[in-house]
């Protein structure tokens, strides 16, 4: 069967109606052996990668200093995506991506809505390189409108409870209770765990530079925290170099988020803890310095969050059980 005359593309979104993104000019007359001959060597990819494909942007993009700057769980989540459209537009021409080919790709992963979400990002960030080397003249991924988890699929984070707690500290693994202890003592977010390094430590209290406002803190640690901190830098056998990260793999290489996720996700399987996430953990802490009597600013200045929104919801949930249980005791 002959192509369509003139051009060749590939999908990007692996639909069954697939969009398609030009990836070269086929100059023989169609019809001709000649023709098909450069169309498969097109199609099959066997022939030349444009020097202003996605690839060879994605090549430049990763040793800019820009880059380098990126936190590690912010780079593994783009190069999630890079992957994606390395697979599906290599070798295409920048130049030739539309609005409506993300907005394909994006309905096309709608499953998996956090993915999804990335693509823009990525192709947004990748495109601003591209105008500077003058690769294509806009960005098709401005004003791209993000997908919403679905509502049936939307599941709040449930706090870790006073049992669940006293479970994981009295049955958790040494690895999973430092991740855990990290969680609820610093009460930061679960990107940010994974960059604590011990020059971060200095005995008694944590700093870290948050991943997603940028905000320096310095963070006094809680007694479990410190233990748990204390316990793990004991069983290191050594003095471990300031660079080196509290959270590793087991060849002592800094631990991935996702790494770090699997390995939650596999104690909480163990101890039957499934109902309680690691994202909950930062919701525990921000609870149990409620009932420590902190007041919301306090609390903010601690967890470093910039809006009061969620420590109001978990610190007034706390808060309501402190009241209440001060209730039933006066009842008795």
């Amino acid at each position: 069967m002959h192509a369509c005359k003139n051009s060749a593309a590939a999908a990007i979104s692996g639909a069954d109606t697939p969009l398609t993104i030009y990836l070269g000019r086929i100059t023989a007359d169609g019809g001709t052996a000649a023709f098909d001959h450069q169309y498969w060597e097109i199609v099959s990819g066997k022939s030349s990668v444009s020097k202003t494909s996605w690839a060879s942007l994605i090549d430049e993009m990763m040793q800019t200093d820009k880059w380098a700057n990126y936190s590690p769980r912010y780079r593994a989540d783009l190069e999630e995506v890079f992957e994606y459209l390395v697979e599906k537009i290599g070798k295409a021409d920048v130049a030739r991506l539309t609005q409506a080919d993300i907005y394909d790709a994006m309905d096309k992963n709608r499953h998996r809505v956090r993915f999804a979400n990335y693509i823009p990002t990525a192709i947004s960030m990748l495109s601003k390189l591209a105008i500077r080397k003058r690769w294509r003249k806009d960005n098709p991924a401005t004003a791209i409108e993000q997908l919403k988890v679905p509502r049936d699929r939307q599941k709040p984070h449930l706090p870790w409870t006073d049992g669940a707690v006293k479970k994981m500290r009295e049955e958790g693994e040494p690895l999973p209770l430092l991740i855990f202890e990290i969680g609820v003592g610093s009460v930061q977010r679960p990107g940010d765990w994974v960059d604590f390094q011990w020059g971060d430590y200095d005995g008694d209290t944590l700093k870290l530079r948050q991943n997603k406002t940028g905000k320096a803190l310095q963070l006094p640690c809680t007694k479990a925290l410190k233990a748990a901190l204390d316990r793990a830098k004991s069983d290191l056998g050594f003095s471990p170099h300031p660079s080196r990260h509290i959270l590793t793999r087991s060849d002592g290489s800094a631990m991935s988020y996702h790494t770090m996720a699997r390995v939650m996700v596999k104690e909480r399987k163990r101890l039957g803890l499934m109902a309680f996430d690691q994202h909950a953990l930062r919701y525990r802490g921000v609870m149990e310095l409620a009932w420590a009597g902190c007041t919301d600013d306090e609390i903010a200045s601690y967890s470093g969050h910039t809006s009061k929104k969620m420590i109001i919801k978990y610190a007034g949930e706390a808060r309501q059980v402190m009241r209440a249980r001060q209730a039933v005791a006066k009842r008795k």
